[in-house]
């Protein structure tokens, strides 16, 4: 696995990371002997940035990681955790001021069993709390040790800027994969001039972009991907059609769908990491071979003229999955 920095010469990591919000159930059912697994796996493959948040479950992906942490206490100077505050539960809600910013981190240090955090975010930014001085409550917990980093999830390059200006922001987290591109309308180059890592969440598409066909019909009820406009009736058979023509040129050259998603991604800047999602280790090791897949120009040429920027149809949130997601283009 080749690695890559975690901020302006931050700490590095296995370039293809794992983000664990499934952990937490919003994408069906699962248990904790698999979520172990799934766990050791990343181990074994250098997969060691690990990512949650306190929404997940709420608060189970991090009991998760928390206990096999008790379990496997030598792993924790191997791995690079981040977590995400600034959402309340009930009712949810935005919250970036600096006492909620204060309770959420306390909270997730102690179900993660950890005495400071690696990468610690603001979820979704609070409109009402200006973007400096939620930098400065972050810059501060810095200074108590009681996180190395911080960064932001879902906002805009002008956002970015402004942060930047008040302290190094060590990460944005923002959607990035071949179905979702308004990173590169941008967000790279900000995320470039600052020297921060752009960490990218559903880099396969909410599982669109895998080997196995997707069937929206077989998600379970609770899986709030039923909401998604890019699986509905309308869109989902003209993105079915595209995806099977970019899995067929996956397969026919030796690799797996997901590895090439995740190739791409890797491909469009040095300071990307994706972090896809899983809740099995069979499929944590399939995408851990995105590292050794290399594409040269006719690679990344065939790939943009079976999914070219656009090429999905339907938005990529509803109108209530897009509350809180700062908008740029």
């Amino acid at each position: 696995m080749k690695q890559r920095e975690i901020g302006k010469g931050g700490p590095k990591v296995g370039e293809v990371g794992f983000g664990a919000m499934s952990f937490g159930g919003i994408f069906g059912q699962t248990d904790k002997a698999t979520s172990f697994a799934t766990l050791n796996a990343a181990l074994e493959q250098r997969v060691t940035h690990i990512d949650t948040a306190l929404i997940y479950g709420p608060h189970k992906s991090e009991e998760v990681i928390g206990e096999w942490l008790r379990e496997h206490p030598d792993a924790r100077q191997k791995l690079h955790i981040a977590t995400k505050g600034g959402i309340q539960i009930n009712p949810r809600s935005f919250n970036n001021a600096a006492a909620f910013m204060h309770e959420c981190l306390e909270g997730s240090l102690k179900r993660l069993g950890v005495d400071c955090i690696d990468l610690y975010y603001v979820h979704r930014r609070d409109q009402s709390v200006p973007i400096e001085d939620i930098t400065q409550t972050l810059a501060g917990l810095v200074k108590q040790g009681k996180i190395k980093a911080f960064g932001f999830s879902e906002i805009a390059p002008t956002t970015l800027e402004r942060a930047s200006a008040v302290h190094h922001v060590a990460a944005v987290q923002n959607e990035y994969s071949l179905w979702s591109r308004q990173p590169e309308l941008g967000l790279i180059e900000a995320c470039e001039r600052h020297g921060t890592t752009l960490v990218a969440f559903s880099p396969l598409a909410r599982g669109a972009l895998a080997d196995k066909e997707f069937d929206p019909k077989t998600i379970e009820a609770n899986d709030w991907r039923r909401q998604m406009p890019r699986i509905q009736d309308d869109a989902w058979p003209r993105n079915a059609k595209r995806i099977a023509a970019f899995r067929k040129f996956a397969n026919e050259r030796g690799w797996t769908t997901e590895a090439l998603a995740l190739a791409w991604v890797l491909s469009r800047a040095p300071n990307i990491v994706p972090i896809p999602g899983t809740r099995t280790p069979e499929h944590l090791k399939r995408n851990a071979q995105a590292s050794a897949i290399k594409l040269n120009a006719e690679d990344l040429a065939e790939i943009n003229k079976l999914l070219p920027a656009g090429w999905a149809h339907g938005h990529r949130y509803s109108d209530n999955q897009q509350n809180g997601v700062e908008q740029y283009c």
